[in-house]
């Protein structure tokens, strides 16, 4: 038996039950723990890594610094610290004894910690809420952001405030970008004064315009568009700059059309459209907490739910201060209206890392059938499967393992599906077959291989971040590389069997391995088979915390049901992070807590995720900008 399988088995053997915990003390039980194993380093004036232990003399200490302890607890956990060189070292129940009363108070903490919405730094539209929003508000058939620079990432998503800086180089694609959008929905009259008016016209105006009313017509269209464009209802002079930025344009010799042109080519880059702003009459008092008001409610739930601006109906609710009480009925409208397809796109991408299929290259020599068709249907099955789920409001434990997927012929033919013919996507049923849910889309197996092979450790490592939500601490400086294939015989699960045997990765391999290996019967690019370097594929394993299963299909319904609470919360996070535009703290578990609830009584209902999420108190409201 291998030592780290033997510290797991006795960490698991000496948990120490909640009632114990409770009757835990810091002083009396876990800080002479500390003094005696980790002071040499982290204590007693050394702060070795940074890290010193000093100032933890209670409970609350610890509670303040939650961040530390979280990672004391994965260190602790992992058996990385304190180091094996070291001679004193706790021994496995000092370990459980730790690592279960640290997660213990700290998960009280959370719950009982004053309620708190947290703050989301006012953030521009990103490159796609730009796109949806001109598209929306312009009525045009454009993608200017296209040449827009990247979108930087934090948290795994690209529409974080915090990070979607605003740089010299952007502000010039706004300005060139507002000038070609302008050009594009306001058309201006020929020589002889004939128009041929555009979708945006004429939505704002009834042509010919009659010179008489021409001042009131730009008016009335100037008070709407900025409605739409701003989000919110505008006030007087917002209205008076803009008739007097026009008017000096058709002062100057302008048609009428000109001077609408120049009307919305200001508006377009005004920080009023660029940015989601939420007003604080203190927003630099971290106490002064407030529910949006109904107009930033309204921007909130299209933003997430469709990437986009809100539509007059919302709008019109938001007017009349009946947007809360219609939540539900809004709600269930928005995810089936063909608008959701940018949140499919945008959450799958990211979560699922989708996006990185684009950049994939399997080794042509070895996979030769793989070719950019295939690519884009693997994405559209995940995608399709996704959507399918939202739209008639399944559970989304359907995404871990439903019986039946989205395929055309082509993709039919790369899994080995009889009777699919034609380049038209359908839903077809996986029964008898070792596929189900979007672990064995060819889609995710392609995107955690390698270009020639596949990577149990990448897929091993996939699932515990982006399905349980158990990431694995980064590995240390010191690991070695496995060695080529070519050079080693037997599968590739022999091979890692000696890489395995290095203590300095026994520990993270023992969780990401048996995950990964369940899947080698699936190909780098997603496709069946039994042999792999001639050798019989054995995908039978043991999860580090005891589970057996013979292949993929056996863990899928581990995962599904004994490890399904944690698929959930896992999917609530990320989804709650996506809604957010910021990294979560500790005080939102308590929202993650209620939302999870809700979903349990309601058999796990995408609805009722996405509903949770927009009454939760993180989304639905918000304290100052400074503080926390």
């Amino acid at each position: 038996m291998k030592f780290a399988t033997i510290i797991l088995s006795l960490l698991s053997a000496a948990c120490v039950s909640a009632a114990d915990l409770v009757k835990v003390s810091f002083e009396k039980d876990i800080l002479p723990i500390l003094e005696e194993n980790c002071f040499s380093c982290h204590g007693d004036g050394e702060a070795k890594g940074d890290l010193s232990l000093d100032e933890f003399k209670t409970a609350s200490d610890v509670h303040r610094g939650y961040k530390i302890w979280e990672k004391v607890r994965k260190l602790v956990l992992a058996n990385e610290m304190p180091p094996e060189n070291k001679k004193k070292r706790p021994n496995a129940r000092q370990r459980a004894l730790l690592a279960d009363w640290t997660r213990h108070t700290l998960d009280t903490f959370y719950r009982t910690a004053p309620a708190d919405p947290g703050r989301v730094t006012v953030r521009r539209l990103n490159r796609t809420e730009y796109n949806n929003t001109i598209r929306d508000l312009m009525r045009v058939d454009f993608m200017p952001a296209k040449d827009f620079p990247a979108d930087d990432s934090g948290y795994g998503f690209d529409n974080i405030g915090d990070v979607l800086t605003m740089s010299p180089l952007l502000m010039e694609k706004y300005f060139a970008a507002a000038e070609k959008i302008a050009a594009k929905a306001v058309a201006i009259p020929d020589a002889d004064g004939r128009i041929a008016a555009t979708p945006f016209q004429k939505i704002y105006f009834r042509y010919p315009v009659p010179p008489k009313l021409r001042r009131n017509a730009a008016e009335a269209f100037v008070r709407t568009f900025l409605t739409r464009a701003y989000r919110r209802p505008v006030r007087p002079e917002e209205v008076r700059r803009l008739m007097i930025l026009a008017k000096q344009v058709v002062d100057e010799g302008a048609s009428f059309e000109q001077g609408i042109r120049m009307a919305v080519a200001a508006t377009l880059v005004s920080p009023h459209f660029l940015f989601r702003w939420e007003l604080d009459g203190a927003p630099k008092n971290p106490k002064a907490i407030r529910s949006l008001n109904e107009h930033e409610l309204a921007s909130r739930i299209s933003f997430f739910i469709w990437n986009s601006m809100p539509d007059d109906a919302l709008l019109e609710l938001a007017k009349r201060g009946q947007l809360r009480k219609n939540l539900p009925t809004q709600i269930r409208r928005m995810l089936r209206d063909p608008k959701a397809q940018s949140f499919v796109t945008n959450f799958t991408g990211q979560w699922l890392q989708l996006r990185n299929l684009e950049m994939l290259q399997p080794d042509k020599r070895l996979f030769s059938a793989f070719n950019n068709a295939v690519r884009s249907d693997m994405r559209r099955e995940t995608e399709m499967l996704f959507a399918h789920v939202m739209r008639d409001n399944r559970s989304v434990v359907d995404l871990l393992d439903a019986n039946y997927s989205f395929v055309n012929d082509r993709l039919a033919n790369w899994y080995g599906l009889k009777n699919v013919k034609g380049g038209q996507f359908r839903r077809v049923s996986l029964a008898g077959t070792p596929r189900g849910g979007v672990l064995t889309h060819a889609s995710v197996l392609t995107l955690t291989s390698d270009p020639n092979r596949t990577s149990p450790v990448k897929r091993g490592n996939f699932v515990l971040e982006n399905i349980l939500g158990t990431p694995p601490p980064p590995p240390p400086d010191n690991v070695p590389d496995l060695e080529p294939s070519a050079e080693l015989k037997g599968t590739l699960r022999q091979q890692m069997v000696k890489h395995r045997e290095n203590p300095v990765c026994a520990s993270c391999h023992q969780k990401m391995d048996p995950i990964g290996f369940a899947f080698e019967n699936f190909d780098a690019v997603g496709r069946w088979r039994t042999l792999d370097n001639g050798a019989p594929i054995d995908a039978a394993s043991q999860l580090d915390t005891g589970e057996k299963f013979r292949d993929a299909t056996g863990l899928r319904k581990i995962l599904a049901v004994r490890k399904r609470d944690l698929f959930v919360r896992c999917l609530t996070e990320k989804m709650l992070t996506f809604a957010l535009g910021r990294g979560l703290k500790f005080y939102d578990k308590r929202a993650v807590d209620g939302i999870m609830k809700q979903m349990g009584r309601d058999g796990f209902k995408f609805e009722t995720l996405v509903t949770g999420i927009v009454k939760s108190l993180p989304f639905d409201m918000k304290r100052g900008e400074e503080g926390k």
